[in-house]
């Protein structure tokens, strides 16, 4: 597999995080919050957002939040703005990198910042025209990539759209968020191929060097990642069980369109037959993925049942 030789981290957790806690946390608590994950080799720590109190309680201070903070040089502290006051109020608190967002769901983004897509990219383009006249730099949030709470899969075009015209306007960097957490690799995947036929994207073959790229917060490295991982054994569970014998398992790894990659055996101890079937983890089909295809021995839990159902395995 192809890993990539740098990953680039922004923790948002003190905006995205924060905004969603019910009770109000001081001042000095986000500031401690925010040099704390600088110290612990963060690089882009996006400290607050300038939206109205009257609509996110918990992001009051957040211009407070920037006088206090000790700013360490090399180190990025960027905050959302929604619009022109939000953008003033930033940049009269001395930042210089902003965040704007917008979504791929018309409802989620009525039900969010109550208008249409269309009247929120007209919005952000008044914004971020502002902030480069003004020498900030500008990213990207894509939300409901993905999947939509109201509207259920969101259509590709729709993604790609609303990336295109964030990246036309300047963002640097386009953050491409499952807001929901529905997504699979595959449909990741599909997502990404689709935002690249209009967006330049880092390590992307069509689009190596671009100085803009796109970034999604999922596991995807390319268009070959693996899909699912399924073992099975022989002799048949029944008999294995009754016997003690020694089985066989194998293991089937497919690819984005559902393509065969490997199929072959991949362990040889005994297999947990007779138990309801094992659901992995991230950690537990990457290690799987990494022993079966460096021909290694696959660790104990992979051994089991995992992933989807393949036809004639069953």
């Amino acid at each position: 597999m192809n890993y990539p030789q740098r990953v680039r981290m922004v923790e948002v957790g003190p905006r995205d995080g924060l905004q969603n806690e019910t009770a109000a946390v001081p001042v000095e608590i986000k500031v401690a919050l925010i040099e704390a994950l600088v110290d612990a080799g963060l690089k882009t720590v996006e400290c607050g957002s300038f939206v109205s109190p009257k609509w996110v309680p918990q992001m009051a201070g957040t211009a407070e939040v920037f006088a206090r903070i000790q700013r360490v040089p090399g180190i990025s502290y960027p905050a959302l703005v929604p619009n022109l006051k939000g953008l003033e109020d930033a940049r009269q608190a001395g930042v210089n990198e902003i965040a704007i967002f917008a979504a791929a769901s018309e409802t989620f983004s009525q039900r969010n910042i109550n208008c249409s897509i269309s009247e929120s990219l007209a919005r952000l383009r008044a914004v971020t025209a502002a902030a480069l006249a003004d020498e900030m730099r500008v990213r990207g949030y894509v939300s409901c990539v993905l999947g939509c709470p109201f509207e259920g899969e969101i259509a590709l075009e729709a993604v790609a759209r609303v990336s295109r015209e964030l990246s036309a306007m300047g963002c640097y960097e386009i953050s491409l968020g499952d807001t929901i957490g529905v997504g699979t690799p595959v449909k990741a995947v599909r997502m990404l191929e689709a935002v690249a036929a209009h967006v330049p994207i880092a390590g992307h073959p069509r689009k190596a060097g671009h100085p803009r790229h796109v970034a999604d917060r999922g596991r995807v490295t390319d268009t070959h990642e693996i899909r699912t991982v399924r073992t099975h054994a022989e002799p048949p569970y029944r008999k294995a069980r009754e016997t003690g014998a020694r089985s066989t398992p194998e293991a089937i790894v497919l690819g984005p369109e559902g393509q065969q990659l490997y199929r072959g055996r991949i362990d040889n101890r005994f297999v947990e037959l007779g138990k309801s079937r094992y659901q992995p983890t991230e950690s537990d089909l990457q290690e799987a993925l990494d022993a079966i295809l460096q021909g290694k021995p696959a660790p104990h839990p992979v051994t089991r049942t995992i992933g989807c159902a393949i036809p004639g395995l069953d």
